[in-house]
């Protein structure tokens, strides 16, 4: 077998083999004139990862500068491992979403798990303890075997590593689409709280100061992960199963703790994780932030497998491993926090003055990179945008009313679809409830974790409605902010801001790169009125196999906070005789919608508007209310409308039901999704206070202890439904779907 540091750079030139490590010939032209000569090849797959979409965002970086990063309570904005936000008493939330879809595509118990291992990693080696995961997932129908195996083991590899890591998964959402059937979406979320003083940067500072390897050996998996992730998935995706890298979680658990010990010296300097392109990318980016330069002896590198190249060193995504820069002559005391958890921990570089990213291995240099070409001057792309060819159709027509004759029969089948029905068959494999934090568990609109010593809590949440985006990216964009504002807000919190994980396809396709620019420019627009500025994310493009992309899917993850643990307010109705009331009005709005799914098995027309000023007002009354006590249950209105909305409130508690008085058309008032929409429930004493509060609110019925849902629409009884039974089609519908043969 030919050795890769034998395969001289003129062959690596004539050959093009730095095509298929994902350089283009103009890249590879741009790396000669930095070098001032060919790249051997260690230094070609160096500059092939960290030019590669995942790590440089070389398309989407015009795009991301659009985002609002800043406010007074933002510590770090993107740019590292993970941000932070301030939450007051010199403590601080920090998060960050992540991406593991084509790993997720083509191993996907270990696609997810490691997803779920390295956004923990973002967090911990920003010196913030690990509280809590969130995720966003999005697959095919659950008609096929392939997708019942791709979700049950995307699920279970979740569950493996968050549950043996003891973080507590606590949120999320599953969405089902034919866009996803080939390439499912996996987005990992990690929340960690911090104290000011603890806040830790991955930086290489210091002239002299020695570079530590800390954890895992290295191994050959996960090489080339990077530009895996940088490219299409195609159809013989399974033989990039060796980029798929492999985790383990009570590894993981002794990590997590050592670095927390350790960002208590003062001889740290910085730290950082090793995730994409691994070794590389730490490095070489810790330097450039620094503006030093850093040399490293890779026969230092702790390794897993015998006779490993530099190269496969150099890029191998091994899981598990950190990175940090220590004071020259204090390293031992750093080397023993980490023996005491049964962990490697050993010096292999050094920083030096000279901006140079130098590889040594064998007595040999195997690369010596102007550390900048790497990190800050990557190549940067301004993509042509095209408006999307279906789009003026879709603007063109009308807000048509589907045909229904039987309202509580589309209810029934509503509760059924598999992106409305209970996910409890998804949560129930996570452990929600370790750390014994956890106030309000996965189900809600809004989990909640409590912040122990003090009165505080914090909420979380994911979202991201790609149909709405996929009809009208600019209105789908501001709707995903919104609507994650929303059940913060409704979980009784006021929103602090957020991470994004754009999910789209390949950028160079002008249309594609048309849905990623509206939708990044809805979104700005939402973030800067509901103040919610993006502090961390995530670009994950390439989303596409046979041709076809995804749906665009800008998942939103946000974190609120609870000011005082009796501002928690549950997302379903408590007592008999509460008046429910809806804030907003409702008009016709079936673009994107889950009935125009059901009736015409297809989404078109124009998404539902939004009014960003309304929305604002609306939360802003809405949460003071709660903070004043009179509101009792909230719950926002999405997918389905009022009338899945209303079943949703009844569920956690199937003695209670519903009587609802609706007026104008039924098929509108019950399943439109109009946006800003809310219902809750206020006591008889509250009820003036609330109004005087609250604008757009209009009771619409009482909760009873009659167990059963009833909805009249103009004195016209048109839904009477018993809970359990709703209850029971709701709950079994995923189950049912994985058992049922293809």
């Amino acid at each position: 077998m030919l050795q890769t540091h034998e395969i001289s750079p003129e062959v690596i030139e004539s050959d093009k083999l730095y095509k298929e490590m994902g350089l283009s010939d103009e890249e590879f032209q741009l790396v000669k004139t930095i070098l001032g000569r060919r790249p051997n090849f260690t230094e070609t797959g160096i500059f092939s990862v960290m030019w590669s979409e995942h790590c440089s965002y070389k398309t989407s970086k015009p795009l991301l500068k659009k985002f609002p990063t800043k406010s007074p309570h933002v510590l770090q904005g993107p740019g590292e491992g993970a941000g932070i936000i301030d939450i007051g008493d010199n403590q601080a939330v920090v998060f960050k979403i992540e991406s593991h879809n084509h790993p997720s595509a083509v191993e996907p118990y270990q696609g997810a798990a490691t997803g779920v291992g390295g956004i923990i990693r973002d967090v911990f080696s920003m010196g913030a303890r690990p509280i809590a995961l969130l995720n966003s997932l999005r697959f095919g129908n659950l008609t096929s075997e392939r997708v019942k195996y791709l979700f049950s083991e995307v699920v279970n590899g979740i569950a493996g590593y968050g549950n043996c890591v003891g973080v507590p998964t606590v949120g999320g959402e599953v969405q089902f689409d034919t866009s996803y059937e080939d390439n499912p979406l996996v987005n990992a979320m990690c929340v960690g709280l911090i104290n000011h003083d603890d806040i830790q940067k991955g930086i290489a500072k210091g002239i002299g100061n020695t570079v530590l390897y800390a954890g895992a050996p290295t191994g050959r998996d996960g090489i080339h992960g990077a530009t895996f992730a940088s490219d299409d998935l195609g159809e013989d995706a399974a033989k990039d199963r060796p980029a798929v890298q492999v985790g383990d979680p009570f590894m993981e658990k002794l990590l997590i703790e050592a670095c927390l010990e350790v960002i208590h010296s003062d001889a740290l300097i910085g730290m950082q994780d090793m995730g994409a392109a691994g070794l590389t990318s730490s490095a070489s980016e810790m330097a450039s932030k620094a503006g030093t330069g850093l040399e490293m002896n890779l026969d230092l590198v702790p390794q897993r497998e015998q006779h490993m190249s530099a190269y496969e060193l150099m890029l191998s995504e091994s899981q598990e491993r950190m990175l940090l820069v220590v004071k020259q002559g204090r390293e031992q005391e750093i080397i023993e926090v980490f023996q005491k958890y049964g962990l490697q921990a050993v010096a292999v570089g050094k920083v030096i003055e000279e901006k140079i990213f130098r590889i040594k291995q064998h007595g040999e240099v195997m690369a010596d990179i102007p550390v900048d070409a790497l990190a800050e001057e990557a190549p940067v792309y301004h993509l042509p945008a095209k408006e999307a060819s279906y789009y003026q159709a879709f603007q063109q027509m009308e807000n048509v009313i589907p045909s229904i004759e039987n309202h509580a029969e589309v209810l029934r089948k509503l509760l059924q679809q598999p992106t409305i029905a209970s996910k409890e068959w998804v949560y129930d494999q996570y452990d929600s409830m370790v750390q014994t934090n956890t106030v309000v568990t996965p189900g809600s609109d809004a989990a909640v974790i409590r912040i122990k010593g003090t009165k505080k809590a914090l909420a979380m949440t994911t979202d991201c409605n790609s149909r709405y985006i996929y009809l009208d990216p600019e209105v789908g964009g501001k709707i995903a902010v919104a609507e994650a504002a929303r059940n913060i807000v409704c979980s009784g919190a006021k929103p602090l801001g957020l991470t994004d994980g754009l999910n789209f396809g390949n950028p160079t396709n002008p249309e594609v790169f048309w849905q990623m620019e509206k939708s990044v420019e809805g979104m700005s627009e939402a973030c800067r009125i509901l103040h919610t500025p993006v502090i961390s994310g995530n670009v994950s493009l390439y989303n596409q196999s046979k041709g076809k992309a995804v749906f665009p899917t800008p998942v939103v993850g946000m974190v609120g906070l609870h000011e005082s643990l009796e501002d928690i307010t549950p997302s379903h109705f408590q007592s008999p005789g509460d008046t429910i009331y809806m804030i907003g009005e409702t008009d016709i709005a079936f673009g994107g919608s889950e009935l125009q799914q059901l009736v015409k098995g297809t989404y078109e027309g124009k998404a539902p508007a939004i009014d960003l000023q309304v929305e604002a007002r609306r939360q802003e009354q809405l949460l003071t209310a709660i903070q004043e006590g009179v509101i009792v249950s909230a719950h926002d209105l999405t997918e389905g409308g009022l009338a899945v909305g209303l079943a949703e409130s009844l569920f956690n508690n199937t003695f209670l039901g519903a009587d609802i008085e609706l007026t104008g058309d039924a098929t509108v008032a019950l399943f439109s999704e109009t946006q800003s929409r809310f219902i809750v429930t206020v006591k008889e004493e509250n009820k003036a206070r609330f109004l005087d509060l609250v604008e757009d609110a209009r009771a619409i019925g009482m909760v009873t202890d009659k167990q059963t849902l009833s909805i009249s629409v103009n004195e016209k009884n048109v839904i009477e439904e018993e809970i359990h039974q709703l209850r029971d089609l709701w709950k079994g519908a995923i189950p049912c779907l994985l058992k049922s043969k293809a």
